[in-house]
């Protein structure tokens, strides 16, 4: 059984991976807001120039694209969509993905239409393409 899902390692690494940064940056972004003295699941001011908004935003965007990342890339993965292009999209993602969350978390660029949100929509396209071919492979 395993030996099937041997050639989507690098997909299921990338899986793996995605989801272990976004737990590790859990409790950093809780010790932020209890440092600024809010409440648990509160929200820090909307403030690009406070570390613990972006510390915040990091982790939020994050747990938000983690599901849609899982869902794409196992359904590929089950439904034995191409190894090659599954494994080098999902590396993209992942790649896209973890520079942005360094590029939140610094404040490298501009809150909106900068590298983040170039990053954002390279990581988004490879979902995408990832979620089509599993549509193909279901078909």
């Amino acid at each position: 059984m395993m030996e099937a899902y041997a050639e989507y390692s690098h997909a299921i690494a990338s899986l793996v991976i995605f989801t272990l940064v976004v737990l590790f940056l859990s409790p950093f972004s809780a010790l932020a807001k209890q440092g600024k003295g809010l409440a648990p699941g509160a929200t820090p001011d909307q403030d690009y120039a406070d570390k613990a908004y972006r510390l915040n935003r990091a982790y939020l965007n994050g747990t938000e694209t983690l599901p849609a990342f899982l869902t794409v890339t196992v359904a590929a993965i089950l439904l034995g969509a191409s190894p090659f292009w599954v494994n080098w999209l999902a590396a993209i993602a992942l790649v896209a993905r973890l520079v942005m969350l360094v590029v939140h978390i610094q404040g490298v660029g501009k809150p909106h239409s900068g590298i983040r949100s170039v990053l954002y929509v390279v990581a988004w396209a490879c979902m995408f393409v990832i979620g089509i071919l599993a549509l193909v492979a279901a078909f």
